[in-house]
């Protein structure tokens, strides 16, 4: 069985041979991992490694690694910054300029990125060319109407247009979904199995922005999106990545359209009650924790949530595992290798956890 079918299997809520296998992770932890493996191409070790899936990213959160510089501004105008984590294991960016920020006007003028510019899809291209009859090749298409909005913005002024200054907020809004939306369909033409959306309104215990807000300005986007999208591809998957605690618009979220949960925060939400709730109409990428597990614990810790998260999540399919997000580089090696060896040891059916 292919990596590919052993998601497409999955996904469609019925087991495989083996839970299909995924692990996001820092440019840190990518080189180390490339130079212990001797792999010069970051997917040539993900799938030495035994990755199901192999993912890039068009738009804005290809900005997030786009240049070693200290400082840059992105295609979207966004400036961006450099921060060293205090250990000295590497570096993350933040975001330090709004082009939007201030004056309401500048947004008659502003222009997007142009969605149809080829190069930006380079890299989906050769995934799919090189990959896509053997893997699950995804596309993340994030921050299309509320990260994308606030990046423009300003957290603070874009908040306060959802709420005082509403008709400037949709415009907004638009502006950025129709760069999505463009870009997208293009995606599903090139053959992509996934499409990876999502903008980030959930907190550690609660949302970011209210239910309403949410269903005002996001859902409406999402269900023109998402369908979209799957008009032009019906068999293409709708996977979300939003953070945190985010109970309240499951329901919604499925109803736009969506299939796949990510990344399942399980210090936020609980795994085993979203998968008795919501498991025959959603699938779950993601859930083995990576606040406390990964980063702080042993091996034998890492071990155990992998197996807890098999447990509550592959029962019938419709689970992918992977760490709830990036690694990053403050992680103990010992410790990834351990979520490899687990993932090998108990991923298979029929389940051993």
């Amino acid at each position: 069985m292919t990596s590919r079918e052993r998601v497409r299997i999955a996904l469609a809520h019925e087991e495989p041979d083996r839970v299909p296998m995924d692990f996001w992770m820092t440019p840190e932890v990518e080189a180390e991992l490339m130079r212990q493996a001797g792999a010069e191409d970051p997917f040539a070790m993900r799938v030495e490694a035994g990755h199901d899936l192999l993912m890039t990213s068009v738009g804005m959160v290809s900005s997030f690694y786009m240049s070693q510089e200290r400082e840059y501004i992105d295609p979207w105008g966004i400036r961006f910054a450099r921060a060293s984590y205090s250990n000295g294991a590497g570096s993350y960016t933040e975001i330090v300029g709004h082009p939007l920020a201030g004056d309401d006007a500048l947004l008659a003028s502003y222009r997007p990125p142009d969605p149809e510019q080829p190069e930006q899809y380079a890299l989906a291209s050769s995934l799919i060319e090189t990959y896509g009859k053997t893997h699950c090749i995804a596309v993340g298409v994030h921050c299309s109407t509320f990260e994308g909005p606030w990046y423009l913005r300003g957290m603070e002024r874009f908040l306060q247009d959802m709420l005082i200054n509403k008709d400037y907020a949709h415009e907004l809004i638009d502006r950025v979904a129709g760069f999505y939306l463009t870009a997208g369909l293009i995606l599903a033409r090139l053959g992509c199995d996934i499409l990876l959306a999502g903008d980030d309104v959930g907190t550690q215990d609660r949302m970011l922005i209210s239910p309403a807000l949410w269903r005002e300005f996001v859902k409406p986007r999402y269900g023109r999106l998402f369908g979209a999208y799957k008009k032009a591809r019906p068999d293409l998957k709708i996977a979300v990545h939003i953070c945190g605690f985010i109970e309240p618009i499951i329901d919604d979220l499925i109803e736009v359209g969506v299939d796949i949960l990510n990344p399942v925060q399980p210090l936020a939400m609980d795994p085993g009650r979203l998968k008795r709730r919501y498991g025959d109409r959603l699938a779950f990428w993601g859930a083995v924790d990576d606040q406390k597990v990964l980063p702080l614990g042993s091996p034998s810790e890492v071990e155990a949530e992998v197996r807890l998260r098999l447990g509550q999540l592959a029962p019938g399919g419709g689970y992918i595992l992977c760490p709830s997000h990036n690694v990053q580089p403050t992680t103990p090696l010992e410790n990834i290798r351990a979520f490899y060896r687990a993932a090998k040891r108990y991923g298979g059916y029929p389940l051993d956890v």
